[in-house]
């Protein structure tokens, strides 16, 4: 009978995310991450082949922990157009509140890991986004009663790609998005869908 790991996967990716948030994605080393957990560097290993697979999980998990919030946000029965608009300042708000796992969100883009790593992440990174696409659908129809290519394509701008955009730029020098952003994303957001609904 095996002995029951001290460490769960979590811990694991928790120390490695506060070893990012003191010392940047650079910094978060195998043997800096087993300093944070106090484990022996070989039981990191055990979990993990590789410090960017290791990686690769925490960005996983932190793109899970996002679209919870976006989820239920566009799960909301109310007006429509503030569904829509609380969707999208979700990216920004979560952004700014969950600073350390949005800066994880911009070191990877989905396809590099599928690539990399099919077999250790290739059914996660497939269901990654089932959920969230079904939801931009479900509330395109709600609000617009189609979900032709163009609407949904409108809705996904709106509600993810000008929010992610106008995060990003402040994740990548490891900043925070300004609270300026959310009117921004709000005046983009109806600027974009109330011309659909017209």
């Amino acid at each position: 009978m095996g002995r029951t790991a001290k460490f769960t996967e979590d811990d694991v990716l928790d120390a490695a995310l506060t070893v990012i948030a003191a010392r940047g994605p650079a910094g978060a080393t195998i043997a800096a991450i087993a300093t944070q957990l106090q484990a022996p560097v070989g039981s990191i290993y055990h979990r993990f082949r590789s410090r960017d697979l290791l990686l690769a999980k925490l960005w996983l998990r932190s793109i899970m922990r996002f679209q919870a919030g976006f989820l239920a946000a566009l799960a909301v029965e109310d007006d429509l157009a503030a569904v829509g608009v609380t969707a999208a300042l979700h990216v920004v708000r979560w952004s700014r509140e969950h600073l350390d796992e949005a800066r994880v969100m911009v070191l990877y883009r989905r396809e590099d890991l599928a690539a990399r790593w099919p077999e250790e992440l290739g059914d996660e990174l497939a269901r990654l986004n089932v959920a969230t696409e079904a939801a931009v659908s479900h509330y395109a129809r709600r609000r617009f009663g189609r979900t032709d290519a163009e609407t949904v394509r409108r809705v996904v701008f709106a509600l993810v790609d000008v929010p992610y955009a106008a995060a990003r730029r402040s994740l990548l020098v490891g900043e925070a998005p300004p609270k300026s952003l959310d009117g921004l994303v709000r005046t983009a957001v109806h600027a974009v869908l109330d011309a659909a609904a017209g």
